[in-house]
């Protein structure tokens, strides 16, 4: 239990840390704004008094710390994500890892986004409300991609 513990630990954290690289690389070469973790952290403090879903989180009441809230969700969802990854994946596969498991993983996860995080946030349905909709989608394509890589990365220096 605790190798897979910590395997799902090591691999979260880097493909978590590899998203936002990814967002860092994004900014800095096409001037895309980087995730806002204060209102994703504002969102599960409200989350965790009851209140699901927001018109505008931006104009919701804000908490101390929602920064912090927001990153750390952040990183404790990917290591979810990662165990997930391993669970399916089986013991076979920490000796062998291939990508099919971890981008299966990645791109199922765009899901949580479109039909959680986002119409909580006041987004709708897959950023059905914002004007650059099709932008946000792909984006989130893209960087579940980018996680799913990570996770097999950090598999195959585990391994």
């Amino acid at each position: 239990m605790a190798d897979f513990l910590l395997r799902a630990a090591t691999m979260g954290i880097v493909a978590t840390a590899a998203l936002d690289l990814w967002g860092v690389l994004l900014n800095r070469t096409l001037g895309i704004p980087m995730a806002n973790w204060g209102l994703i952290g504002r969102w599960f403090c409200h989350v965790a008094q009851g209140t699901y879903a927001h018109a505008d989180i931006g104009a919701a009441a804000p908490f101390e710390q929602e920064r912090a809230v927001g990153w750390t969700m952040h990183y404790l969802i990917g290591i979810l994500f990662a165990a997930v990854t391993l669970a399916l994946a089986g013991s076979a596969w920490i000796k062998a890892p291939t990508p099919f498991w971890p981008l299966v993983v990645g791109w199922v996860t765009i899901g949580c986004g479109w039909f959680i995080l986002q119409p909580g946030m006041g987004a709708g349905i897959a950023a059905s409300r914002r004007p650059d909709a099709l932008r946000v989608r792909i984006l989130n394509i893209l960087g579940h991609t980018v996680f799913g890589l990570g996770m097999f990365a950090a598999a195959l220096a585990l391994r």
